[in-house]
């Protein structure tokens, strides 16, 4: 920029919920801010959030407000009967937020099943995409404006819409839109700081299966 200004930090936004997958959030907000970007959270229900699988709690105080510019929507997964009961919710409160913002973001993002929310909104209509290997068969069936990619990549960028599969590939995707928006040698410090050249000590298949989803709705 002129006069030697540094360019602005990318800003990220992550609407979270009760039941939140913790890597989904906590991963990518560390390799975002290891980047300089400014990542907000704003929660469904402001307050206090627990993530998925309990025994962990954190604080988001501001909820979910009008549309702002943001460079990316991140929309993380969670515990299946959260996304069930967001997608059941009459008032869409949660699917009208990802609906308001999204048009106010450069990328549109998800980890996980948070594909599923956003192919709720009807944001995936027209895109190519992928999620947990155990939602493909829910999201072929339930949404036939999605194209869903083969082979369970551990991200799929087409155009704006950048969506990762299950829930580590949220790092790799990370990395990806790091790179979208600061540049490969930020990315690449980023990986070299965080030390992230994964080598699992174990080797296994992707199963073919999946989930039961949406769950069924409990008697009152």
């Amino acid at each position: 920029m002129a006069g030697g200004e540094a360019a602005p930090a990318a800003k990220i936004l992550i609407p979270v919920y009760a039941d939140v997958d913790m890597l989904d959030v906590c991963g990518p907000h560390e390799l975002f801010s290891w980047a300089g970007f400014q990542v907000d959270l704003v929660a469904e229900e402001p307050g206090t959030v627990q993530f998925n699988h309990g025994g962990f709690s954190f604080l988001v105080p501001d909820g979910l407000g009008p549309a702002q510019p943001y460079d990316a929507l991140w929309v993380p997964g969670g515990n299946p009967n959260s996304l069930a009961r967001i997608m059941r919710d009459p008032k869409r409160t949660y699917l009208d937020f990802l609906v308001r913002q999204a048009p106010q973001s450069r990328f549109v993002c998800s980890v996980c099943e948070g594909a599923l929310l956003l192919a709720d909104a009807g944001l995936l209509d027209g895109y190519a995409a992928t999620t947990h290997w155990a939602f493909v068969q829910y999201l072929l069936d339930t949404y036939p404006k999605v194209t869903v990619a083969d082979g369970h990549p551990r991200f799929v960028l087409d155009h704006d819409r950048l969506t990762g599969g299950g829930i580590s590939s949220g790092l790799d995707e990370a990395l990806r839109l790091i790179e979208l928006l600061a540049g490969t040698p930020a990315a690449q410090d980023v990986q070299q700081t965080t030390q992230y050249y994964p080598a699992p000590p174990v080797t296994s298949e992707i199963p073919n299966t999946s989930f039961p989803f949406p769950p069924p709705v409990k008697a009152a």
